[in-house]
């Protein structure tokens, strides 16, 4: 923690010595704000020019000859009055400064300022280093420019963001530098323009990716492996709607508690209906479709229904975040004897999802409630202890890495987020379990116990492993950066014939791979052979094979298989056999 905060004082302190390098070259400059951010910090200008990236080593050198000055921090508490004082000057007014002043005048908010030695003063909390000499001036880099608008309020002034990167040693900065070169060469924008996944078009909207052919077998090869899974856990295939009426929402509650994030209405001539944004209330319904009995539950329902969600047009980032949302959606309804075993379960399907995937950095964590805040959570204290009991249970006995939050669970019961640390480093949630006793009440969820009685206690486990088609694509591009397994390649086979002597041999070997449903493409394009072979690399085809004479002759194939050097010449029979062989294994 002393290093996490000795960073921070270093980052922050860095924020200053920009603010000052940046008034150096236009001393007319408006300051914003300049906080400290992950693996940096950033400060907000208003310049008489506007800088460019060029300005930015520049700027670097001016703040290494500070540095080198060994130039102290020191900060003093003032009253509201001393501060406009000190940002009121003549010639140097600081508008922005004042307009913060009022702000913490009016919250009685205790002022202080920062100086560093005679160059900068700054209205600022604090969190500094004590001098200048703390500082590595080869730890550090400005990284580039953005547009940011005034307190984030469009109506207010646009002022020029200057991001920065800090680290206590020039090989902590190396690092960080490398990971972020290899998160460009792993961004799924990228490799999906490349490996033709997908494409967004203005006409069609923001958020609403069109899915390429290559691109939809990936989807198809993912939905089809859940169901396999899922079937061997007993769920059982649902398909809903895509809207409902605007009843079906106010009884879940999304109504009117997530209005905003979900489409406008749709006035019909026999009411109001929505585009959906979850699919619970939907399998609720398919729940309450008959009678239920004890013998029934646990009740396993499953599908990857497609959402939508009214996302800021400016939030949007490829397939990370989207308007149109497939998830890998299930719904479990049982007894509270149950809950345990079934969650169990689900953790257990999570578990042989990651060893599918390859994915090893994941943890849980589990999400409780705060029983002081009452109205924020369903008033069930006895199922709240209950249940996050028998959870953190299940987790220690499953023996998997989890920590706990508090104050973090959905409104209607406690929920395990599945935590990951991508191969670049980024932490991210990709998928939750959560545990649901307030769809009982909503809709009337009930059975017939053994002696016949209608019992209401049934509780909902809510599961999406594999998140959403679209968010877990892109999670998938950036860990296999691009390089998928044989089993999941949108292209499983590149057939390059040497000649035109010899298409004709490596069609009918194209014809019987696709017999096998193999996926194959045959490239009998007028270039050199060496030229094809480069380009099937580059589209990460996991096997090529070179139609020869020879090959013509022996009846057999040369296979070049990714990441291997030396080829393989192999029987046709032979090779097609081994090929199904990984792919049914998904080896």
């Amino acid at each position: 923690m002393k290093k996490d905060n000795h960073h921070d004082e270093i980052r922050h302190s860095l924020a200053h010595l920009l603010a000052a390098a940046v008034l150096k070259k236009y001393p007319k400059t408006k300051l914003g704000i300049g906080p400290v951010i992950e693996h940096g910090f950033y400060y907000d200008f208003k310049t008489p020019m506007p800088l460019t990236p060029e300005d930015l080593k520049e700027l670097e050198t001016t703040m290494r000859d500070y540095i080198k000055q060994s130039l102290p921090f020191k900060g003093k508490k003032v009253t509201p009055a001393e501060a406009k004082k000190l940002f009121s000057l003549k010639g140097r007014e600081q508008p922005f400064k004042l307009e913060l002043i009022e702000e913490f005048k009016k919250d009685k908010k205790p002022l202080t300022v920062y100086a560093t030695g005679e160059i900068f003063l700054d209205l600022c909390r604090g969190g500094h280093v004590k001098n200048t000499k703390e500082i590595n001036p080869d730890a550090f880099t400005l990284t580039h420019l953005a547009g940011a608008y005034w307190r984030g309020d469009e109506k207010k002034a646009q002022l020029t963001r200057v991001y920065g990167l800090a680290f206590e040693t020039k090989k902590e900065l190396d690092e960080h530098l490398a990971m972020l070169e290899e998160a460009k060469r792993r961004d799924h924008r990228k490799l999906g323009a490349e490996l033709d996944l997908f494409t967004f078009d203005d006409l069609v909207g923001k958020g609403l990716p069109l899915w390429l052919p290559h691109g939809t077998i990936l989807k198809n090869q993912i939905e089809q492996c859940a169901i396999e899974m899922e079937e061997r856990y007993g769920y059982e295939r649902v398909s809903t709607p895509h809207l409902a009426k605007e009843e079906l929402y106010l009884t879940s509650g999304h109504l009117p508690y997530y209005k905003e994030g979900m489409y406008p209405a749709m006035t019909m001539d026999d009411g109001t209906y929505y585009l959906k944004s979850m699919n619970c209330p939907h399998h609720h319904l398919i729940y309450k479709a008959r009678p239920r009995s004890y013998r029934d539950l646990p009740l396993r329902f499953a599908e990857y229904g497609t959402v939508y969600r009214n996302e800021l047009s400016g939030t949007l980032a490829g397939l990370l975040r989207v308007r149109m949302l497939s998830m890998n959606d299930a719904h479990i309804y049982c007894t509270k004897d149950q809950i345990e075993e079934e969650f169990k379960k689900v953790i257990a399907l999570n578990l042989e999802y990651f060893k599918l995937f390859g994915l090893t950095h994941y943890w849980f964590r589990l999400s409780k409630w705060d029983p002081k805040r009452k109205g924020k959570y369903i008033n069930e204290p006895a199922n709240w202890k209950l249940t996050e009991s028998v959870l953190r249970k299940i987790l220690k006995e499953m023996n998997v890495p989890f920590t706990e939050v508090a104050d973090e669970a959905a409104f209607y019961g406690p929920k395990v987020d599945v935590q990951f640390k991508s191969v670049i480093g980024r932490e991210e949630s990709l998928s939750t379990i959560q545990l649901d006793f307030a769809a009982k009440k909503r809709f009337g969820l009930s059975y017939v116990d053994k002696n016949g009685k209608e019992n209401n206690e049934v509780f909902v486990i809510h599961r999406a492993p594999l998140s959403t088609h679209e968010r877990f694509i892109a999670f998938l591009l950036e860990h296999y950066a691009g390089v998928f397994p044989l089993w999941l390649s949108p292209l499983q086979v590149a057939i390059l014939p040497v000649s035109e002597n010899h298409f004709a041999h490596a069609e009918i070997i194209t014809q019987e791979l696709k017999k096998n449903h193999i996926r194959v493409t045959l490239n009998s394009a007028n270039e050199t052979l060496g030229k094809r072979i480069r380009e099937a690399e580059l589209k990460k085809i996991p096997s090529i094979l070179v139609i020869g004479d020879k090959e013509v002759e022996s009846g057999t194939v040369s296979v070049r298989t990714r990441g291997i050097k030396e080829s393989v010449v192999l029987p046709v029979e032979e090779y097609i056999k081994k090929l199904k062989e990984r792919i049914f294994s998904k080896s």
